[in-house]
């Protein structure tokens, strides 16, 4: 039978349907085998990219040259500009902001055939630590108020070039869905002096029912209340509200998290396209004792069709506890297999 569950939160609903239920083996999978062709990205191509901003290579003194193992570069085709003077202004009712940002992308990877699992925990490592570098570096320019880090793996997630990469935008307000989660926190926090996350973190770890895995320092979950089928956060035990505020050893446990937790979902879903987002606190507010920062990971396995757009509804044909007694068990397989 159909259930609805509030999301604590932002208090939004979902709708677990399990009539739509769906054995993990009916998803459509996208085909693995990259095209090949010319790429911007591949190494000898990077005088087709804009310069590049920072890159991890062993000579630093070498720019835009092959022998890199991670390179930064703009984005070609930018949402947001990041020349010019922040203006606001007003139309009547209307309110504007002129395009001003950053928007960069992480070159994961020299192998174009590569995807982010392929790569070792040390690589993966060292993105998230540009990830950190880039926010850091970032938030000293003051027009800019929220840090967004995002992957689309696939196709069918966004993705417009097959060499494995991620983007970074830098907005001058902050999000619409960043704002309902920091006013949800505060909502609780104020009622109940304590974070949220930290309470699901320990619910989640008491019940065990929607935890995949846990590490010393991470646990991963699937959330009460999912908008989408196997829908995967990642939280710190700790407390941190900022993801570039956390010590530099934490990165390396994150990066073996976050590779176990693809994995577990290739095995299970037989290698889905995805979406994974840093949640983390504005760059310019202090450290936030009601928020609390994690990574959500999306896999692109249903539409949102009519009545999600109209009624603000999800509706979820997989109830997390199934997904994650799934999800959990995978590592079995993959270790036997």
């Amino acid at each position: 039978m159909s259930e609805l569950r509030k999301d604590p939160i932002v208090g939004r609903w979902v709708i677990i349907s399990t009539e739509r239920g769906k054995r993990p083996s009916d998803w459509s999978e996208e085909p693995r085998i990259k095209s090949g062709g010319f790429c911007p990205f591949c190494p000898g191509n990077e005088d087709k990219t804009p310069p590049e901003i920072m890159a991890i290579r062993p000579d630093d003194s070498q720019r835009d040259v092959a022998g890199w193992s991670i390179r930064v570069v703009p984005n070609k085709f930018p949402a947001l500009q990041i020349e010019g003077d922040l203006v606001r202004k007003g139309q009547g009712n209307y309110d504007m902001v002129n395009g001003i940002g950053a928007h960069e992308v992480v070159i994961e990877s020299p192998n174009h055939a590569f995807d982010l699992t392929d790569l070792s925990d040390e690589q993966v490592a060292q993105i998230m630590l540009v990830f950190r570098s880039r926010t850091l570096d970032l938030k000293k320019d003051s027009r800019f108020r929220y840090i967004l880090i995002f992957k689309n793996h696939g196709v069918a997630a966004g993705a417009s070039l097959e060499h494995s990469h991620s983007q970074l935008i830098a907005t001058p307000i902050i999000p619409k869905r960043v704002v309902e989660e920091l006013e949800g926190s505060r909502r609780f926090y104020h009622l109940k002096e304590r974070c949220i996350y930290c309470d699901i973190a320990f619910e989640e770890q008491r019940t065990r029912v929607r935890l995949v895995s846990a590490s010393e320092h991470y646990i991963v979950i699937q959330p009460f209340a999912p908008r989408f089928p196997y829908e995967t956060w990642i939280l710190p035990r700790t407390h941190f509200s900022h993801f570039e505020a956390m010590p530099e050893q934490l990165y390396a446990e994150l990066a073996r998290v976050l590779k176990d937790t693809l994995m577990r979902l290739n095995v299970v879903l037989g290698y889905p396209p995805y979406n994974f987002m840093i949640h983390t606190s504005p760059i310019q507010e202090p450290a936030l004792s009601e928020y609390h920062w994690h990574l959500e990971i999306i896999p692109k396995l249903t539409r949102v069709a009519g009545f999600e757009w109209g009624s603000g509804f999800y509706i979820n044909p997989t109830p997390p506890e199934t997904a994650a007694k799934e999800l959990s068990s995978a590592f079995v397989k993959t270790s036997e297999g």
